[in-house]
């Protein structure tokens, strides 16, 4: 009698879970493109049309789809079609930098709720939950949600980043490195983490330039060189998710020390960080800039703004400093493009602010370092996402891997 209701158990718990993995399915393909009818969802599903009906109802019922109205006919009656609600399902999106991080909150239909909120704090932050504690309490007031509301909290940040264990192995204490465990102690709920550089991949693939692309790199220019791929339609992690560590091939050997403890690295070469140190040098020998009169007495206007407003006011240095800069990552990006022979290389991060300043030395350098027949169907663009990109694909890595995950459902029994 016992090993027969505990064989009923099983049998009911495995029906269980097929329910459930079909539910999350099909909000999985709603989520994906809405509206659809439900006999599309029973072809993706390989279920009876009768049982994706059934839990449709059951996802209406609990306000978590609608029907939005009716398909187009194929000869007979008109089907009735699905679409996922946008207040279904809420998650915070997080990008942490070298220096600061932004977060937001967003529905089910990626929709912003939030404006962007920004916050001091980098990957080595001891108190790194504790301040985006703060702004998620910040976002919860200005959306009117309750903290139960937020489904799952994604997290981006630069870094070797194993996403399946949520660790960054660039965090300097080893003991802090475990990024998923400190942030799910620390709110209770779901976390998941990746890396910076391939949410902005993301966000460029499914809303900005990268969209129907099947081969593209995307570079956030920046204080590094964070680079996400896009290789036949997928986005490119390697082996152990340390893909795209662009920053750090080495182009001249015996060069300057870079953060990572090697010599002569590209980012040493063609960060953000490089060209204001490049500013400095130029102020401290006595070349005559606009900047000389801006940061002499206030070093701490130096900044990547203040280089590029000058340049657009025709500062020869100013000029000549995001030419050289630009020049050094063709250089880099040369060695990309014979590699991988890309369609297309989206640049983000502040420095694209300079537009032709640093597009038109960058071809040039393609131009002197590339094969022709490569180049040539190479196309070379500026993010419109700008910031947004790499919190959007945050928000699409939540939600592909919420539908996934049995324990983020907030909307079933977490018992089974």
């Amino acid at each position: 009698m016992v090993l027969r209701i505990k064989e009923d158990t099983d049998k009911m718990q495995i029906s269980e879970l097929k329910h459930y993995k079909l539910r999350m399915q099909i909000i999985r393909y709603l989520y994906k493109k809405s509206p659809q009818p439900a006999s599309y969802l029973s072809k993706k599903t390989h279920v009876s049309l009768p049982t994706v009906r059934s839990v449709l109802d059951e996802l209406i019922s609990e306000k978590i789809i609608c029907v939005s109205g009716v398909g187009k006919s194929k000869g007979g009656r008109r089907p009735t079609i699905y679409s996922l609600l946008e207040d279904s399902y809420f998650i915070m999106a997080i990008e942490v930098g070298h220096h600061k991080a932004k977060a937001l909150l967003l529905n089910s239909h990626n929709k912003e709720i939030t404006a962007i909120h920004e916050y001091a704090t980098n990957i080595d932050d001891p108190l790194l939950e504790e301040h985006t504690e703060a702004v998620f309490d910040e976002l919860l007031a200005e959306s009117g949600l309750t903290k139960e509301k937020i489904a799952a909290i994604g997290l981006s940040m630069p870094g070797l980043i194993d996403s399946q264990s949520g660790v960054n192995q660039t965090i300097k204490d080893p003991t802090a490195q475990v990024v998923k465990k400190r942030f799910v102690q620390h709110f209770n709920m779901p976390i998941y983490i990746e890396n910076d550089a391939r949410m902005q991949a993301l966000g460029e693939f499914v809303f900005g330039k990268a969209r129907n692309t099947k081969n593209t790199l995307v570079l956030n220019w920046n204080w590094g060189l964070g680079l996400g791929m896009i290789l036949d339609g997928q986005i490119h992690q390697g082996s152990n998710g340390c893909a795209g560590e662009f920053s750090h091939l080495r182009i001249i050997p015996q060069g300057k020390l870079c953060s990572c403890g090697k010599q002569g690295c590209l980012q040493t070469i063609a960060s953000s960080q490089t060209l204001l140190d490049m500013a400095r040098e130029e102020i401290e020998k006595g070349n005559q800039s606009q900047l000389t009169s801006l940061c002499t007495n206030k070093p701490e206007l130096l900044n990547i703004a203040a280089i590029i407003d000058c340049a657009k006011k025709g500062d020869e240095l100013c000029i000549a400093l995001l030419h050289k800069l630009s020049s050094n990552l063709g250089w880099g990006l040369s060695i990309l493009i014979q590699l991988y022979n890309p369609e297309l290389i989206v640049l983000n991060g502040p420095i694209t602010q300079a537009g032709k300043y640093v597009l038109i030395p960058i071809q040039q350098a393609l131009n002197q370092y590339c094969l022709d027949n490569i180049i040539n169907d190479v196309r070379i663009e500026i993010s419109e996402l700008g910031e947004h990109s790499g919190l959007k694909g945050v928000a699409v890595m939540v939600f592909q891997k919420l539908f996934r995950d049995k324990s983020a459902d907030p909307h079933t029994d977490r018992s089974v």
